[in-house]
């Protein structure tokens, strides 16, 4: 194995782990409180999208993708479901968060804590929902310029 290639997948692996800590570190106070999050899942998708997306956007050619123009293509069209996904997830969460109420699932909490909690869930949310939202829509367009710039003239 090449010491680039090498270099490339240990950054990779470095940023994967960060990904995962900065996921357990947001989604533990929700978690933590045993309470049943219905947007466990969708908030996970937000951060991992957000993160990944994100960092490709702006440091592609330190990934394993950079001249990978099949992979490219793949991200390109994944983005189209992905988007339609993430909007109709940050959509079902504002209608339960003013429906319902998101303070209905920390009843438990004193008033206080369930205030910090409603405020932690509806910001932390709302930031990784549309961050993850915006760099799925950019991500296409990144992914053209890459594929266009490989193909033309050998760099991403």
């Amino acid at each position: 194995m090449k010491k680039d290639t090498s270099l490339i997948l240990k950054s990779e692996l470095f940023w994967w782990i960060t990904t995962l800590v900065v996921l357990v570190a947001v989604l533990w106070p929700i978690y933590s409180i045993n309470v049943r999050f219905p947007f466990l899942i969708p908030n996970a998708v937000f951060i991992l999208v957000f993160m990944t997306f994100t960092r490709y956007i702006f440091l592609l050619k330190q990934t394993p993708i950079r001249y990978a123009q099949w992979a490219k293509v793949v991200v390109f069209l994944a983005c189209i479901p992905l988007v339609v996904y993430l909007v109709q997830e940050i959509h079902a969460f504002q209608v339960f968060a003013d429906e319902t109420g998101i303070q209905s699932l920390f009843q438990r909490l004193s008033d206080i804590e369930q205030s910090r909690m409603v405020e932690f869930t509806k910001t932390e949310m709302t930031f990784f929902g549309v961050g993850s939202i915006i760099a799925t829509v950019l991500m296409p367009f990144r992914m053209l310029i890459s594929f266009w710039r490989t193909h033309n003239h050998g760099t991403t």
